[in-house]
């Protein structure tokens, strides 16, 4: 069935206050569109690849140092391009082919070092499972003020500098990829697995076939090795960080959003509707990222694709009015929300300041 015709079927609206369907009603409504296509996902991540091969290699062969440092820039945006292919891909909803998306996601997520096992355990499983479930799900999840106030003074410090706003690329590349994903320790893993390392040397033999052209490359053009391991390697993946830091903390951070830590009351909230945002950006930006920000659709459904996420959203938004948050980016919110967001208070249900004063309004206890 084609998208129009999907629309054209769309359930009535559900005005707000009337309960919400069971997620298996609501995920019914998006079958229509979750239909994956194979030649749409090679071609995406070919186009993806030949994007990021073409900075790469223009970090190398231009010679204005700011040229350099904008092609390792967008480098690191196309990074996290390939990144959402490969995530779509570990949640089996690139293409129809279990196999082929394992396949794909190594591919596209190798740039990134992400080791594929890794993060379809701690995402699938862990996020998905349980989001903004207090204990289990780990992604950006605040601290009580009793909490912060039992760190270690130096633990306390980056707590600050990763909810300032100015903290997700260090977020991202301590808490999520050097602990979590790289060769993590069982502290984090609580497991380990011969994929998992597998997983881990493919991508550090990657990084260093990397580092090794561009120093290689350096010696043949008789430019620094240095400058060129930094414009061509550095720069990308420390912009990948804060894109994808960036990217997970606004999914599930605002001041609307509850987090919980009880299973039951988490379970009543309906998580997969409440706890996610969708963040609208100016300029088509969110095409740019592959529609990463339509986030709620893919909560409600990881089997929809990223290239039909627009109008699954679009659906869900249409029949559930009010019940979604829609969030318009600016630089004035985010901080503002940074500001706002620090920890939570699970008793009052909401977010307070580092002093432990609310900055959000409470919400009800569900019943």
């Amino acid at each position: 069935m084609s998208d129009s015709t999907a629309a054209a079927s769309s359930p009535e609206p559900i005005p707000l206050g009337q309960p919400l369907p069971h997620r298996k009603v609501i995920r019914g409504w998006l079958t229509p569109i979750a239909e994956q296509r194979t030649a749409v996902g090679i071609v995406l991540l070919a186009i993806d690849w030949a994007v990021f091969l073409a900075l790469i290699v223009g970090t190398v062969l231009l010679d204005a140092w700011w040229a350099k440092l904008l092609c390792g820039l967008a480098a690191g945006f196309v990074i996290g391009r390939l990144f959402i292919i490969g995530h779509d891909a570990c949640h089996q909803s690139y293409t129809p082919h279990r196999g082929l998306n394992r396949i794909l996601g190594r591919i596209a997520m190798v740039p990134s070092l992400t080791p594929y096992s890794l993060w379809e355990v701690g995402h699938n499983v862990v996020h998905h499972g349980y989001t903004n479930l207090k204990g289990v799900d780990f992604v950006w999840a605040p601290l009580t003020k009793e909490e912060f106030e039992g760190l270690t003074p130096g633990r306390r410090l980056m707590e600050r500098i990763y909810r300032s706003g100015w903290g997700p690329a260090l977020y991202y590349l301590v808490e999520m990829w050097w602990n979590r994903m790289y060769f993590p320790r069982k502290t984090y893993m609580g497991t380990s697995r011969p994929e998992f390392t597998r997983d881990g040397v493919f991508v550090t033999v990657y990084a260093a076939l990397w580092i090794a052209a561009l120093i290689g490359a350096a010696y043949a053009t008789e430019q620094s090795a240095w400058a060129l391991v930094g414009y061509g390697f550095v720069i990308p993946f420390l912009f990948w960080n804060a894109m994808i830091g960036f990217v997970v903390y606004v999914h599930h951070t605002h001041t609307a959003v509850q987090w919980h830590d009880d299973k039951h009351a988490w379970a009543k909230a309906a998580p997969f509707v409440s706890t996610t945002v969708h963040l609208t950006f100016p300029m088509k930006i969110g095409a740019l990222m592959h529609h990463i920000m339509e986030h709620t659709a893919h909560h409600v459904d990881m089997s929809v694709p990223l290239y039909k996420l627009k109008n699954a959203q679009k659906l869900l938004e249409d029949t559930l009015p009010g019940r979604i948050i829609i969030q318009r980016f600016s630089w004035r919110w985010y901080f503002e929300t940074a500001r706002k967001c620090k920890l939570y208070d699970f008793t009052r249900r909401c977010w307070t300041d580092f002093q432990g004063r609310p900055t959000s309004d409470f919400k009800p206890a569900v019943a």
